[in-house]
């Protein structure tokens, strides 16, 4: 494999359906890893490739952000919202992060300045892009802020709201080598924080499905330790 050589830990995923990683072995396809970090536990970067790796798709691929545009992030302080605020702050993109009151200091920390209560119905600045973690009510308000020629990007939802003028898109994550590695110096350079939320052991991989679905969990990547 170009770039690998025996012992040299890893991060990433097995396949394009995201599955087959729940043991204590696994064969994963050689396109879709890469060097781990080296500052990020091996728990930390087991949370970071499907997630990270979405929210940069999301941000610069799909929604095409650069430097002195603004967007609007849905679920700001999610999994995927999170890595978002931190990679557009980071590409001088102005973030409108829409979340929870009781994520208000979470998201300040990652350095978000203007926050937005999601139940709220404040006006919405105009802005380029939108992107969408959570759907629902939350991006039908959304998306009437997205300025003409701007785009709206979900990960959650096919039926996006339409309107003249905008481009709705939505997306499946397609995690690579290449991308990883981007992600990678980001880490490195401190740029990019990892948020692991529970850890589980391998034995109760039924209880953390259980948190996928609604169960109590912590903040963050769900995670399963073998």
């Amino acid at each position: 494999m170009d770039g690998f050589r025996l012992g040299v830990e890893v991060y990433g995923v097995t396949n394009p359906q995201f599955c087959g990683a729940q043991g204590e072995y696994a064969v994963a396809a050689a396109g879709m890893i890469a060097p781990k970090p080296k500052n990020l536990s091996h728990l930390g970067a087991a949370s970071v490739p499907v997630i990270a790796t979405t929210a940069h798709q999301m941000l610069f691929e799909y929604a095409g952000a650069k430097q002195g545009d603004t967007v609007i992030i849905t679920g700001a302080a999610g999994n995927v919202g999170a890595y978002a605020v931190q990679l557009a702050l980071h590409a001088g993109v102005h973030v409108v992060a829409v979340a929870r009151p009781a994520d208000d200091e979470y998201l300040r920390g990652l350095g978000a300045q203007v926050i937005v209560d999601s139940s709220s119905a404040v006006t919405l600045p105009e802005v380029d892009a939108v992107l969408d973690t959570v759907g629902g009510s939350t991006v039908e308000r959304c998306a009437g802020a997205i300025k003409p020629g701007g785009k709206l990007v979900s990960i959650v939802s096919q039926s996006l709201p339409k309107r003249p003028g905008i481009q709705s898109i939505f997306f499946y994550a397609e995690v690579t080598t290449e991308r990883l590695r981007i992600l990678s110096k980001l880490f490195e350079e401190g740029i990019l924080s990892a948020r692991t939320g529970s850890v589980l052991p391998l034995a109760q991989a039924r209880a953390a499905h259980q948190m996928l679905a609604g169960a109590p969990h912590k903040p963050g990547k769900i995670v399963l330790q073998v």
